[in-house]
């Protein structure tokens, strides 16, 4: 097996434990406290505001697998901390934006001009949130049993970092980055793309989903992420965009039937590698800062609904809506970026 599938294994599954662990001790041990709602902000904004400076740090180090190691340890040192709510939410948080870079960096520099292994990567965070989250999870899993396998993946992930050291890092590969204004705003259109994609993802409701519909909609949104990296390799990433953006608001009309919003909600999610890849395209030599600023984005797509302010977009026809003006800032951005 080669190295690089062996590391999106490895990187893939403590994605996975990470968003599941800090889930867990997010709904179970922190929630229905007094600073609940000072939590939820103060882990979101470590988890995913904090992710932008600490790319910039790893783009420097060069540190990929201690930096995500890092990032596991901090997660696991968020149960002792639980009496002390804000300390927990602010540690856990932090952890994830460690794992975050350290493992999307690693991933980035692996996969060089090809994005399905981004998909691969960032996909399995969503089935870690919503095991998580889900009641009763903590009898299942104790959080003395994820912080024993958050030590786990950070021995896993800080180990085999030792034998690459002095080793070149590898090159982003594929085409020279656009000139300094037009690459800004191609970056400013992914950035645009994602906080609608996590805004429309925090206000989604459909009649449908409960029960096994409910899960799918959460597959949905896993397979979409895994499946956008392979529709962008294969098609080109402008076609791909517009297909799957398209089709979605087109589905997202239909989305009073259970079978049409599900498929929306799985081609709405392939964006998700995609404008990824394009960051990193456009920021070489940056790949760090690049994943952070795709997730500084998901911080001020939350921000509204944690404020309580009323959706925007509402509806099949709100969320087409979503979907087309995604479409057409990807567009713009692939275009202005010459990706």
């Amino acid at each position: 097996m080669k190295p690089e599938t062996l590391r999106l294994g490895v990187y893939s599954l403590g994605h996975f434990w990470v968003d599941f662990s800090c889930a867990l001790l997010m709904f179970s041990l922190l929630s229905g406290r007094g600073e609940w709602a000072l939590c939820v902000l103060l882990y979101n904004f470590c988890a995913f505001a904090l992710q932008m400076p600490i790319g910039l740090m790893a783009d420097h180090m060069g540190r990929t697998g201690r930096t995500a190691a890092l990032g596991c340890v901090l997660a696991a040192l968020a149960w002792p901390f639980a009496p002390l709510p804000l300390l927990s939410a602010v540690t856990a948080g932090l952890g994830n934006a460690c794992f975050h870079v350290g493992g999307g960096v690693q991933i980035l520099q692996d996969s060089r001009e090809k994005s399905a292994a981004l998909g691969i990567f960032v996909s399995p965070g969503a089935f870690g949130i919503c095991f998580g989250a889900l009641p009763g999870a903590q009898d299942a899993v104790p959080g003395w049993a994820a912080a024993g396998g958050l030590a786990l993946f950070a021995l896993l992930l800080a180990l085999p970092e030792r034998r690459r050291e002095g080793s070149a890092r590898p090159d982003a590969g594929g085409p020279e980055p656009a000139p300094g204004r037009r690459a800004l705003a191609a970056l400013g259109c992914c950035f645009l793309v994602v906080v609608l994609r996590s805004y429309l993802g925090m206000v989604f409701s459909f009649p449908w989903k409960t029960g096994g519909w409910a899960l799918g909609a959460v597959c949905a949104v896993v397979l979409g992420k895994a499946a956008g990296g392979f529709f962008g390799d294969w098609l080109g990433m402008t076609r791909a965009a517009v297909l799957s953006l398209g089709l979605s608001a087109a589905l997202f009309c239909l989305s009073a039937s259970p079978a049409a919003g599900t498929a929306a909600v799985f081609l709405f999610n392939m964006t998700m590698p995609m404008t990824l890849w394009a960051a990193a395209r456009l920021l070489p030599g940056g790949n760090g800062f690049a994943f952070g600023t795709l997730t500084f984005a998901l911080f001020l797509g939350f921000l509204p609904v944690w404020l309580g302010w009323p959706p925007l977009l509402t509806g099949g026809a709100g969320y087409a809506a979503g979907s087309l003006c995604s479409l057409g800032l990807l567009a713009l951005g692939l275009k202005w970026g010459r990706l």
